[in-house]
């Protein structure tokens, strides 16, 4: 009995091994073309080697008025409560790094959803034997983005060593940063969504381009209203205080744990929401 046991135990490991390899072998072929995707759309943006001095030099200008936007309220020894200069100065440059990931990977490929649906070419990527989200989601990427990821960091780095910070301290970040980044790209996705139905979306990209924007400053700058809108409705406050906390050795676990979460939900939601759109949506050939 114990030996038939045994054998009867040999084909569910043979099919997890089986299912392990396929998964291997399938985000192996991901990566693949994932690196092709921005081998080639690099390739083409290069050929206009100036617009990267000019979105430079655009960075620049943005952050500056941050910059000064931010010193108006320090200048007269008014601090943000519970944050001094230099940590506020943090969340600075994780929005500086959150605008560059933005105009990296997340406008151009929204940008072309909408060019899809308006040309009816979205049938074309529907039909590759391919995850049609992913497709869209990374087809595209800017170099343009690059000078506000590295003035994010530089900034991140400066406020970092005033503050005595260390790579551990960045380590903690880490995490809930890319838990930022993810729930920042599926809000992207769910409005590139919704191009299925209306196709002139860029209004309402602007509108949340500009609550965003809340997440320059500290969710603590803001009235308690806000910060209710700002946590629950909008989750500005996950996108930069609770990653420049966690750096800074202050984050609870109930606000990580709550970043994760939140991220997860909303990635889910953006692929539930994107097959749901596509019920709707007209092919061109038809």
């Amino acid at each position: 009995m114990a030996i038939d046991d045994g054998h009867h135990c040999l084909p569910p490991l043979l099919d997890i091994q089986k299912a392990l390899k396929f998964k291997m072998l399938t985000i192996a072929r991901y990566l693949h073309v994932l690196r092709l995707f921005w081998a080639t759309t690099i390739a083409a943006e290069m050929e206009y080697r100036s617009n990267f001095a000019i979105a430079a030099m655009t960075s620049l200008g943005n952050l500056v008025g941050s910059l000064f936007g931010l010193f108006l309220f320090y200048r007269t020894g008014y601090s943000f409560q519970g944050w001094n200069w230099h940590e506020a100065l943090v969340i600075l440059g994780i929005f500086t790094l959150l605008q560059g990931f933005s105009a990296t990977c997340l406008v151009p490929n929204l940008n072309r959803i909408v060019r899809h649906v308006q040309e009816g070419t979205l049938d074309f990527v529907l039909l590759k034997p391919i995850s049609s989200q992913f497709w869209l989601s990374t087809y595209s990427i800017s170099p343009w983005g690059l000078p506000d990821v590295g003035f994010g960091l530089f900034l991140m780095g400066y406020a970092g060593w005033h503050l005595g910070l260390n790579w551990q301290n960045y380590l903690q970040g880490l995490l809930p940063l890319l838990f930022g980044f993810l729930s920042l790209y599926s809000l992207w996705f769910i409005l590139g969504a919704t191009s299925i139905w209306f196709v002139k979306i860029y209004n309402v990209t602007e509108v949340l381009r500009g609550l965003v924007d809340a997440g320059r400053y500290p969710v603590a700058a803001y009235p308690t209203a806000y910060r209710f809108f700002f946590t629950f409705i909008i989750p500005v406050t996950f996108l930069t205080t609770v990653p420049a906390e966690a750096i800074l050795n202050r984050a609870s676990w109930n606000w990580l744990i709550g970043a994760g979460l939140l991220s997860m939900a909303l990635f889910w939601i953006s692929n539930r929401f994107w097959q749901f759109a596509l019920r709707f949506y007209t092919s061109a050939s038809s």
